[in-house]
């Protein structure tokens, strides 16, 4: 059910346990968890996705909120203004100081134009292609606005389509369906084609994973491709062909991209046809870990391997689990390194912390008894700013790793 703005006056009151760290709101944090909240039988009533005031234990406002009581995360902070309404023109000047740094960073459309709680739009997903812009609303209060959100969109972008995607274990947290949807316009019936590091590629908006390109992996595609001139690429967990397609077009002598869906290599396929380098690409389906050993029992050797699988570890609880599986990807991808080559190895969890990343994969390197050189270490690109006060939105790592002759 979309809101309409709530006057101010209307607002239920939240307020902080005595115990709770008021100050760390005052400093930025952006949530409020259920237990740092009295949480009386007027506080619960609260509909999903409504909007409130947020005081400390001493009843001194802190700021306008968006509640979820069947969330773990009860209150975001919207608004530091405790009489900010959130209307249509509120969103749009979010929105458009999100497109004014895009537009200093891009000659063109196609970006992370909102990045949630570091965009100041707590749990709203944004992606630009051209005309066409995705959002996944992963939080209640973002769902019952969707329509005031979408309408200050395509005021301040002027994209003419844009999509629902509801895809996504945060959905599911907060009580949200997963049914996609078209909000406006009319959605492409083919692939997107995307420029991006003189590479192009196709972006599926409907059918594809998220909003259907990862552009966070941006400037790592692009240290990636600085070093494979002349070079036998190997792009494991390829998705759509992000790294070996920008390899391509730095002039990578062959790519070979490997993923367990047919349909992502095959929009990589599209992506190396569009960029005239079909020649010097293909694909291989399966599981990254068989492809890897069966790789390594065929003896195959590359110039630069890349690795970018999943969140192995996308929560505290799976973190050990997820550390060991960076072990195994870097072992495995070490051992097809030629000598004096490059591996690339990557990770999406926010719960693996640079250092204990880091310290999984050089551990991998050295089980494959390779000699190795740390030479890069990459983040995801400024279109993805992260929250000073949230560590889960800098959950992207890569290191790049010369491997020893």
């Amino acid at each position: 059910m979309t809101q309409t703005p709530q006057d101010q006056s209307d607002r239920p009151v939240i307020r902080l346990k005595p115990k709770a760290n008021a100050r760390a709101i005052r400093h930025g944090s952006p949530w409020v968890f259920d237990n740092e909240l009295v949480t009386d039988r007027r506080t619960k009533k609260i509909a999903a996705g409504g909007i409130a005031t947020l005081e400390d234990a001493g009843r001194e406002v802190l700021g306008t909120v968006a509640v979820s009581p069947g969330s773990r995360i009860f209150a975001r902070i919207l608004d530091r203004d405790p009489t900010a309404q959130i209307d249509v023109d509120w969103f749009k000047t979010k929105l458009q100081a999100a497109l004014d740094h895009r537009a200093r960073l891009f000659d063109a459309p196609f970006y992370r134009l909102i990045h949630a709680e570091a965009d100041g739009l707590p749990g709203v997903i944004i992606d630009r292609f051209g005309d066409t812009a995705v959002i996944q609303p992963n939080a209640a209060w973002a769902e019952a606005h969707l329509d005031l959100l979408t309408e200050a969109l395509m005021q301040v972008t002027g994209v003419t389509t844009v999509l629902k995607n509801a895809a996504g274990r945060a959905r599911q947290l907060e009580g949200l369906d997963a049914e996609n949807a078209v909000l406006r316009g009319a959605a492409p019936d083919a692939p997107v084609h995307v420029p991006m590091n003189g590479a192009t590629y196709l972006a599926d908006l409907t059918g594809g994973q998220k909003t259907g390109l990862f552009y966070d992996q941006r400037p790592n595609h692009a240290f990636a491709a600085g070093l494979s001139k002349g070079a036998r690429v190997l792009d494991v967990f390829s998705h759509v062909g992000g790294f070996s397609l920008a390899a391509l077009a730095s002039g990578a002598s062959s790519a070979l991209a490997v993923d367990g869906s047919a349909a992502a290599l095959a929009l990589a396929e599209g992506g190396a046809d569009a960029m005239g380098a079909s020649d010097r690409f293909s694909t291989r389906k399966g599981d990254a870990f068989d492809v890897l050993t069966a790789l390594n029992e065929e003896g195959a050797q590359f110039d630069v391997v890349i690795c970018d699988p999943p969140a192995f570890a996308p929560s505290k609880r799976a973190l050990e689990p997820g550390l060991r599986a960076y072990e195994r990807v870097a072992r495995l991808a070490a051992t097809l390194v030629a000598p004096g080559g490059y591996l690339g190895l990557c990770s999406c969890s926010h719960a693996a912390t640079i250092d204990k990343f880091r310290s999984a994969s050089i551990r991998g390197i050295g089980r494959a008894e390779r000699s190795s050189q740390l030479i890069h270490t990459g983040f995801a690109g400024a279109d993805h700013p992260m929250h000073p006060q949230l560590a889960e939105s800098g959950y992207l790592k890569s290191l790049f790793f010369r491997i020893l002759p």
